[in-house]
């Protein structure tokens, strides 16, 4: 596995432990549908929250949420939709869009940050 493979991996357990203890259940790691994949899906209470998680070793390059393009909001929104059609069984009232922000410091614990309804 690539380096940057493993850091992404590593930022996505640490965004499904972090959605858990805030009350979320995640129901979808890594699916995958035409055109790409969600990282995160979870229920929030009745609400269906589709969570991309974006993981950098540090800010030099920009903060990791500038990573999540209109583009990549758009796919995310498709996905989703897919995700739902091949899940009736999952009743939600609303769907949102989280993104999860995972910056890891050279030392010490993983920097979390969750933005709720990007979309």
């Amino acid at each position: 596995m690539r380096a940057k493979d493993a850091v992404g991996r590593y930022g996505e357990r640490v965004a499904a432990r972090h959605v858990e203890a805030i009350g979320l259940e995640v129901l979808e790691r890594n699916w995958r549908g035409a055109g790409g994949e969600l990282d995160l899906v979870a229920l929030d209470g009745d609400v269906l929250v589709a969570i991309e998680v974006k993981t950098r070793r540090g800010t030099a390059f920009g903060h990791p949420a500038e990573a999540v393009t209109a583009t990549k909001l758009a796919r995310i929104r498709r996905l989703t939709g897919q995700w739902l059609t091949e899940h009736p069984a999952v009743r939600c009232r609303e769907v949102r869009v989280d993104v999860v922000a995972v910056v890891l410091p050279r030392s010490g614990a993983a920097e979390v940050e969750h933005l709720v309804g990007v979309l």
